[in-house]
């Protein structure tokens, strides 16, 4: 048996153990990601981590060093943390305290790696341990400044979009008077699932086809601005449609269930921008071979 082998079934055996103590912060965390638009994804984000380590399995566990001490010096700090938020009942709401128990569940995770594969191990996996992090349902704090800043921009976008169309408008804050009928951005219009999604799907690109950190921050700045544009165009294409079209569209099923179709929108707009930087880092790569020769 295996270093590697022998060490994974007691990784494995460890997370049971963390399984059955935690049951009910899991079993809240697939509730309310059935019920809640902006966690919807937190269930799959175990799954894309396995599949990340076992793509990149040779690398992580090329070098095994146990970290007892260290890991289980993590794991007890999460264990308390899931449990403070399991028992805390005053100055957090149900969602925050939730996301503090899964936060204290990934953290207990994170420190079993460390405890049963070591810090090598663990920098080698340190992008899908950091995406195991995306588990966590966002805090309310996080999720109403991210609705803020993309109710915003969309705005700005819709604004600007209008002008280009030629449609005429009357603009005050989030409500737009166009030609037939009044609009408003609600918070419910702000993109932020879409959004979420695009800024995990584009991580996971930027990490499986990109080497160099300039590259990646690059295409994470990118994220917002793209963000904000495909909304813009999906509130001023459903406008568009029920001015020209048919009223309908402004509650129909496009705009109810048509979030995937912006959705790739946002990937069509984005996927160049990776392809290019792939690209360059090629060039960058080859123009310096011959140097190091």
């Amino acid at each position: 048996m295996s270093p590697a082998f022998s060490q994974t079934v007691r990784f494995c055996l460890f997370l049971l153990v963390l399984t059955a103590i935690s049951n009910g912060v899991l079993r809240d965390l697939v509730t309310f990601s059935l019920q809640n638009d902006t966690a919807s994804h937190v269930i799959l984000v175990p799954f894309v981590t396995i599949a990340l380590v076992v793509r990149e399995r040779r690398d992580i566990f090329s070098s095994i060093r146990p970290a007892v001490r260290l890991g289980a010096a993590v794991s007890m700090a999460g264990a308390g943390m899931m449990l403070f938020g399991r028992l805390s009942a005053t100055g957090f709401v149900s969602e925050d305290r939730l996301s503090l128990s899964v936060a204290g569940l990934v953290v207990a995770s994170v420190g079993g790696f460390l405890l049963f594969y070591g810090a090598k191990a663990f920098r080698a996996a340190l992008f899908p341990l950091l995406f195991l992090g995306f588990t966590v349902p966002f805090p309310t704090v996080i999720i109403a400044t991210a609705t803020a800043a993309l109710k915003n921009g969309s705005a700005d976008a819709v604004a600007g979009l209008f002008s280009f169309a030629g449609t005429p408008y009357v603009r005050e804050g989030f409500v737009f008077t166009v030609p037939k009928f009044v609009i408003e951005i609600a918070d419910e219009c702000s993109g932020i699932r879409s959004s979420i999604g695009l800024l995990l799907s584009m991580l996971l690109a930027s990490h499986t086809f990109l080497k160099s950190g300039w590259a990646k921050g690059v295409v994470v700045l990118a994220i917002l601005p793209a963000a904000i544009l495909k909304n813009g165009i999906r509130i001023v294409t459903l406008t568009l449609l029920a001015i020209h079209v048919d009223r309908g569209f402004l509650d129909g099923q496009l705009h109810h269930d048509g979030g995937i179709v912006f959705f790739l929108l946002g990937l069509g707009m984005l996927a160049p921008l990776v392809f290019w930087l792939y690209r360059a880092e090629l060039r960058l790569e080859r123009t310096r071979t011959p140097q190091a020769v």
